[in-house]
Protein backbone atom coordinates (compact mmCIF):
# COMPACT_ATOMS: atom_id res chain seq x y z
CA UNK A 1 0.00 0.00 0.00
CA UNK A 2 1.30 3.45 -0.93
CA UNK A 3 -0.02 6.99 -0.90
CA UNK A 4 -0.59 8.23 -4.45
CA UNK A 5 -1.47 11.67 -5.75
CA UNK A 6 -4.35 11.67 -8.20
CA UNK A 7 -5.11 14.76 -10.27
CA UNK A 8 -8.26 15.99 -11.90
CA UNK A 9 -10.07 19.05 -13.12
CA UNK A 10 -13.39 20.20 -14.46
CA UNK A 11 -14.54 23.36 -16.16
CA UNK A 12 -17.69 25.39 -15.52
CA UNK A 13 -19.69 27.44 -17.99
CA UNK A 14 -20.40 30.12 -15.36
CA UNK A 15 -19.62 31.09 -11.77
CA UNK A 16 -22.70 29.29 -10.48
CA UNK A 17 -22.89 27.41 -7.17
CA UNK A 18 -25.30 24.74 -8.45
CA UNK A 19 -23.23 24.04 -11.55
CA UNK A 20 -20.06 23.89 -9.47
CA UNK A 21 -21.63 21.45 -7.02
CA UNK A 22 -22.75 19.18 -9.85
CA UNK A 23 -19.34 19.34 -11.57
CA UNK A 24 -17.37 18.68 -8.37
CA UNK A 25 -19.53 15.70 -7.43
CA UNK A 26 -19.15 14.36 -10.98
CA UNK A 27 -15.36 14.85 -10.87
CA UNK A 28 -14.76 13.29 -7.46
CA UNK A 29 -17.12 10.39 -8.19
CA UNK A 30 -15.34 9.66 -11.49
CA UNK A 31 -11.94 9.89 -9.82
CA UNK A 32 -12.95 7.43 -7.11
CA UNK A 33 -14.69 5.04 -9.52
CA UNK A 34 -11.92 4.97 -12.13
CA UNK A 35 -9.31 4.27 -9.47
CA UNK A 36 -11.34 1.76 -7.46
CA UNK A 37 -11.27 3.93 -4.35
CA UNK A 38 -13.66 4.52 -1.47
CA UNK A 39 -13.73 7.47 0.94
CA UNK A 40 -11.84 5.30 3.46
CA UNK A 41 -8.87 5.19 1.05
CA UNK A 42 -8.51 8.97 1.00
CA UNK A 43 -5.83 10.69 3.07
CA UNK A 44 -6.67 14.27 2.03
CA UNK A 45 -8.08 16.29 -0.85
CA UNK A 46 -6.99 19.72 -2.10
CA UNK A 47 -9.23 21.75 -4.40
CA UNK A 48 -8.23 24.89 -6.26
CA UNK A 49 -10.40 27.26 -8.26
CA UNK A 50 -9.38 29.82 -10.80
CA UNK A 51 -9.78 33.41 -9.51
CA UNK A 52 -12.98 33.91 -11.53
CA UNK A 53 -14.92 31.40 -9.38
CA UNK A 54 -16.47 32.81 -6.19
CA UNK A 55 -19.88 31.14 -5.86
CA UNK A 56 -19.05 28.20 -3.56
CA UNK A 57 -16.39 26.09 -1.89
CA UNK A 58 -15.77 22.84 -3.83
CA UNK A 59 -15.08 21.01 -0.56
CA UNK A 60 -18.68 21.60 0.54
CA UNK A 61 -19.91 19.66 -2.48
CA UNK A 62 -17.37 16.88 -1.93
CA UNK A 63 -18.63 16.38 1.62
CA UNK A 64 -21.98 15.26 0.19
CA UNK A 65 -20.15 12.15 -1.08
CA UNK A 66 -19.38 10.92 2.43
CA UNK A 67 -16.03 12.68 2.77
CA UNK A 68 -16.88 14.32 6.09
CA UNK A 69 -13.93 12.70 7.91
CA UNK A 70 -11.42 13.35 5.10
CA UNK A 71 -9.36 16.55 5.43
CA UNK A 72 -10.42 18.84 2.58
CA UNK A 73 -8.82 22.15 1.61
CA UNK A 74 -9.79 24.85 -0.88
CA UNK A 75 -7.37 27.36 -2.36
CA UNK A 76 -7.22 29.82 -5.22
CA UNK A 77 -5.30 28.85 -8.34
CA UNK A 78 -2.60 31.22 -9.60
CA UNK A 79 -3.93 34.01 -11.81
CA UNK A 80 -1.83 33.38 -14.92
CA UNK A 81 -2.58 35.46 -18.01
CA UNK A 82 -4.17 33.34 -20.74
CA UNK A 83 -5.00 30.43 -18.41
CA UNK A 84 -8.18 28.44 -18.97
CA UNK A 85 -11.00 30.18 -17.05
CA UNK A 86 -13.60 28.72 -14.65
CA UNK A 87 -11.61 25.61 -13.66
CA UNK A 88 -11.83 23.58 -10.47
CA UNK A 89 -8.79 21.36 -9.94
CA UNK A 90 -8.35 18.56 -7.44
CA UNK A 91 -5.39 16.71 -5.97
CA UNK A 92 -6.40 13.60 -4.05
CA UNK A 93 -3.96 11.79 -1.78
CA UNK A 94 -5.08 8.17 -1.49
CA UNK A 95 -3.80 4.89 -0.11
CA UNK A 96 -3.80 2.33 -2.91
CA UNK A 97 -1.99 -0.69 -4.29
CA UNK A 98 -2.20 0.79 -7.79
CA UNK A 99 1.24 1.49 -9.27
CA UNK A 100 1.91 5.17 -9.90
CA UNK A 101 1.91 4.72 -13.69
CA UNK A 102 -1.53 3.09 -13.57
CA UNK A 103 -3.31 5.79 -11.56
CA UNK A 104 -6.16 7.30 -13.58
CA UNK A 105 -6.25 11.11 -13.59
CA UNK A 106 -9.64 12.57 -14.52
CA UNK A 107 -10.28 15.69 -16.62
CA UNK A 108 -13.88 16.57 -17.52
CA UNK A 109 -16.07 19.22 -19.17
CA UNK A 110 -13.37 20.73 -21.36
CA UNK A 111 -10.59 20.58 -18.77
CA UNK A 112 -8.96 17.79 -20.79
CA UNK A 113 -6.94 20.46 -22.61
CA UNK A 114 -5.03 21.17 -19.38
CA UNK A 115 -3.27 17.81 -19.40
CA UNK A 116 -3.68 16.01 -22.70
CA UNK A 117 -0.93 13.66 -21.54
CA UNK A 118 -3.03 12.54 -18.54
CA UNK A 119 -6.65 12.96 -19.66
CA UNK A 120 -8.51 9.70 -20.15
Amino acid sequence: MAVRGIRGATRLTADDAAEQAEAVVELVTALLDRNGLTPDDLVSVIFTCTPDLHAAFPAASARTLGLGSVPLLCAQEMDVEGALPRVVRVLVHAETDTPRDQVVHVYLRGAEVLRRDLAQ
